[in-house]
């Protein structure tokens, strides 16, 4: 079985605190396993510095080289057939598996990248370097946001790139629930309570509850975070009708979504929506604001709404439209359920990996 090192320098997949960065980082190594390969978490540096402080920078980035170092001299003899770096940017740069794929001669796959070339001179100039740098040594470049391949062109030909579908666990298949007809809608958010999108997310979604406060609805919220005061503050004019979880187990994250009609989330600038993809593979269809992200995991009029990004009153329009009319909620959540196991499950991720990571090899071979 072939080895792969495995990291995430934005966070590791055994932090402590849950994200969608932490689930995601957790489900290339799943998937990468389920393809064939052994996974070898190469680092647990966390490079990730939100304050552009640059002396913080410069020591995160030496521990980085003594890590690559000692990593080298480990493998040497038996290196590992790939490393897969998982997700990078200038806030939280590569600074280990470049130089290690370099020394090693090994296929050096990253997957979530992005450039930010205003942060060329900016406060993070040295993580932008070293982004690049990871860029432009890469044997392959995953992208699951189709924005984000695009945006890479700039930098690496087409044939490096390569698009890829968002995927998550599939829950077990749903048991007919025949207490659904009949009562009383049941909406569901999932989202974290954060400052800056997020929160304008949860604001816009305040101001389209409002709008649809006459139709007979109940909202579960699932999430906290830094925000949760807030988050409640702009909920209080419908707070009889909400249920907050906070953070949940997958078990209970499954039940909850089970139990709900309809997932709702404006999504402002959201990247991907991962929680959007749980609620499908569990039957419940979804109204979102689209974002390439958002639209590569719904299918607008098939397994649920978009709406254009900050129109509140077209997302409160497309909700309502779907809790007037129970029957097509019913048939876009069956078609949901059947879509995301089809194209987002981990076995269609694994074998996706198997073509990138086999590609490699043979150019490396070649």
């Amino acid at each position: 079985m072939s080895e792969v090192a495995f990291y995430a320098p934005m966070k590791a997949p055994n932090h402590p605190r849950p994200s969608g960065d932490r689930q995601l980082a957790r489900l290339f190594a799943r998937a990468l396993r389920t393809a064939g390969y052994s996974v070898t978490p190469a680092a647990q540096l966390r490079s990730w510095d939100g304050g552009g402080d640059q002396q913080r920078q410069t020591a995160i980035a030496a521990r980085g080289e003594r890590i690559a170092e000692a990593l080298v001299r480990r493998w040497r003899r038996q290196p590992p057939a790939a490393w897969f770096t998982y997700h990078l940017y200038h806030k939280a740069p590569d600074w280990i598996g470049p130089r290690v794929c370099r020394e090693l001669a090994i296929p050096y796959i990253a997957a979530e990248v992005s450039i930010a070339d205003k942060q060329r001179d900016g406060e993070w100039r040295m993580g932008y370097a070293a982004s690049l740098e990871a860029v432009s040594a890469a044997a392959a470049l995953i992208c699951l946001n189709p924005g984000d391949r695009e945006a890479l062109l700039r930098y690496r030909p087409a044939s490096v790139l390569h698009l890829m579908a968002p995927f998550c666990d599939a829950p077990s298949p749903n048991e007919p629930d025949s207490r659904r007809a009949g009562r009383t809608p049941r909406l569901i958010v999932v989202a974290m309570m954060r400052a800056g999108d997020k929160l304008e997310s949860y604001r816009q979604l305040a101001g389209a509850l409002q709008r649809i406060r006459e139709l007979d609805w109940e909202l579960t919220v699932v999430g906290d975070g830094s925000q949760r005061a807030g988050v409640g503050q702009l909920l209080v004019p419908c707070a009889e009708r909400v249920r907050y979880l906070g953070c949940v187990d997958s078990a209970e994250m499954q039940r909850a979504l089970a139990g709900s009609d309809l997932c709702i989330w404006p999504a402002h600038n959201e990247a991907l929506g991962m929680a959007l993809l749980e609620a499908q593979m569990c039957g419940v269809p979804v109204v979102a604001g689209r974002s390439p992200g958002v639209a590569a995991i719904v299918e607008h009029g098939h397994t649920g709404l978009l709406t254009e990004p900050g129109d509140v009153g077209a997302f409160a329009a497309a909700v309502r439209e779907l809790l007037d009319d129970p029957a097509r909620r019913r048939a876009m959540g069956h078609a949901a359920e059947h879509r995301s196991r089809a194209l987002h499950g981990i076995d269609a991720a694994a074998h996706r990996l198997r073509e990138i990571l086999h590609q490699c090899q043979r150019r490396k071979a070649g």
